[in-house]
């Protein structure tokens, strides 16, 4: 419950002049009725006028006529319905206010505990996942605490209220309710347990969908390529009637749940005229009495209903509350817990020492195994390996993308665990394998890199990336807009922005993950002589898959399953290391 008071403290007194507010329309709604009972009862009929409260009596002597009389208890009603309505606007408000609020807050720290994920955080949760829970999981409990703060006083209000008049109005009568109001608590006991698993099926499915339709927008170009739109909506179909069935299996429980009250209040309605209409007959009990008592009664049965869609709804917040406390709740795996804040990287040397790597923590194998590499500052190191042999998890450690699991990484003789988040990940840069650009020009993509760049650095950078003569091409230049991914560029453009996004940044060591297999060889070798020359301060981290975009660096590393297989120059691992043989003579015509 702490969790969830962070979010309503703040605003407190929206979330208590909310129901304040509804108890005044509740008193209104109780005392009607009774209105209505005086005009039938001492102004139409003048039935038991002997009867009649003294407070009562003294008003209708001194207007004397019926028709004043019941002017007065009109003006009354008129003025009890207008104080009701400013009760109901004002609950409405500030319920409202109170919701949004609390849902506002409640998804800027989701968003915040998901940009404090390192990888292997996100890996427990799909990306589709985590937008549902970010929006519609959030806007499920802003629906509720919505209809809570209009109804959690309202309700029970209205039932205890009008229970009260109905008792004081006839006793006899009220055993009617002593049979109906059990049968209905049965009824929402039984509708809420049966609603719970069902809401909490619904938003997986939801998920799902989101899943889905993400993947299929985000690779719409595949999609097309390999003509399977027909494929794609068949799967899009499946997974959407699999919400439609879901959702119809929860939706059924709140279909029942209205026919079954409506069932309650009628049959409690049929049997309250059949024995008050014979207690008119007899005399023992008056006719606006009678009319006061349905409403009565159709009040109480009314915030029963009431309280069984709030349960209702309970259910469904239930499940999203609980998937989005996962996400509050998820232990975030690399912290700055052992960092020094004023800790900077000065040179660029790295080391691994044992190191062993698991995705899976619970897996006996391992994607790293037993890696002892050092990387001097300043040189250029070429990785190499089959795919999947774990070139990306190695260099993955290095900004702590993850973190190991045996041994430690030291840049420059320090453990990285006590650099600073910031400070390790500002100092090196980071080409990924899939190259990501953002909407927006291609200048604010670019000031990713350096948000205070001036425009000849990033001319500079552009040009250096080997991006600067396309850029120039386009009608709009660097003022060009890129679509979301960057999917209005070619795959070698994208990864040229993305180099010279990064080049920006000056880092003390740079990663190129397999950043440069859409361009061309002679782009490719340009891009490596600009490297030796504006980076030459700099750690330069190559993986690549052609031996030609690695040959001439001061090191190359051969990994294969996990394991680092050789060490060395081009031409000893040609004359000494298998694995860089087998990878050569592949990839050229020499046997």
């Amino acid at each position: 419950m702490s969790k969830w008071f962070k979010y309503i403290r703040p605003y407190l007194p929206y979330f208590i002049l909310g129901p304040i507010c509804m108890i005044i329309e509740v008193i209104g709604e109780v005392l009607m009725p009774r209105f209505l009972a005086y005009i039938i009862d001492y102004g139409v009929k003048q039935e038991k006028l002997d009867e009649m409260p003294l407070f009562l009596r003294k008003i209708y002597d001194s207007l004397g006529q019926n028709a004043p009389f019941i002017l007065a208890v009109t003006a009354a009603m008129i003025i009890t319905a207008i104080l009701m309505m400013i009760g109901g606007v004002g609950g409405a408000y500030f319920g409202a206010k109170a919701a949004v609020n609390f849902s506002t807050d409640l998804r800027a720290d989701l968003y915040k505990k998901v940009q404090k994920f390192s990888f292997s955080n996100i890996d427990k949760f799909s990306t589709a996942s985590l937008v549902t829970r970010l929006t519609n999981d959030v806007t499920q409990l802003q629906n509720f605490i919505n209809t809570l703060l209009r109804m959690a006083l309202r309700s029970p209000g209205m039932l205890i209220g009008a229970l009260i008049m109905a008792i004081a109005l006839n006793p006899s009568l009220t055993v009617v309710l002593a049979i109906v109001i059990p049968l209905l608590l049965i009824s929402i006991i039984f509708f809420t347990v049966k609603a719970f698993p069902r809401f909490q099926h619904m938003q997986e499915k939801v998920d799902a969908l989101n899943s889905t339709v993400q993947e299929n927008i985000t690779n719409v170009r595949v999609v097309k390529s390999f003509v399977r739109e027909d494929y794609e909506r068949e799967k899009f179909g499946l997974a959407n009637s699999d919400l439609k069935k879901t959702g119809i299996s929860a939706m059924l429980m709140m279909i029942l749940m209205s026919p079954v009250m409506t069932l309650f209040m009628n049959i409690s309605t049929i049997a309250v005229m059949w024995f008050g209409g014979n207690m008119v007959i007899r005399g023992s009990m008056s006719s606006g009495d009678l009319t006061a008592f349905v409403t009565y009664i159709t009040q109480i049965l009314s915030s029963l209903m009431m309280v069984t869609m709030l349960f209702m709804m309970f259910s469904r917040a239930l499940a999203s509350g609980r998937r989005v406390l996962e996400v509050l709740n998820e232990e975030i795996d690399i912290t700055n817990d052992e960092a020094d804040p004023e800790k900077q990287i000065t040179q660029g040397r790295i080391e691994f020492k044992n190191v062993s790597f698991r995705y899976y923590k619970g897996s006996a194998a391992k994607v790293l195994s037993n890696i002892n590499l050092v990387i001097p500052e300043r040189s250029v190191v070429g990785i190499i390996g089959s795919t999947g042999c774990g070139k990306t998890t190695l260099v993955s450690m290095i900004p702590r993308l993850y973190d190991v699991d045996e041994g430690e990484i030291l840049i420059d003789g320090t453990n990285v665990k006590q650099y600073s988040l910031y400070n390790l990940r500002n100092a090196v840069g980071m080409v990924l394998q899939k190259n990501v650009l953002f909407s927006g020009t291609i200048e604010e993509n670019l000031r990713w890199g350096n948000e205070d760049a001036t425009m000849e650095e990033i001319y500079d950078a552009a040009e250096n990336a080997q991006a600067d003569k396309f850029v120039k091409n386009f009608t709009e230049g660097y003022d060009t807009l890129l679509d979301q991914g960057g999917s209005n560029v070619s795959g070698g453009q994208k990864q040229r922005l993305c180099i010279a996004r990064t080049l920006l940044k000056n880092p003390k060591i740079i990663i190129l993950d397999d950043s440069t297999s859409a361009v061309d060889t002679a782009t490719e070798a340009q891009i490596r002589a600009s490297f030796r020359k504006e980076l030459a301060n700099s750690t330069k981290i190559i993986i690549a898959q052609r031996i030609s975009s690695v040959m001439d660096a001061d090191m190359i590393v051969v990994m294969d399953d996990g394991e680092i297989k050789g060490v060395g120059t081009h031409e000893e691992l040609l004359e000494n290391n298998k694995e860089y043989q087998e990878i050569f003579y592949s990839q050229s015509d020499k046997k």
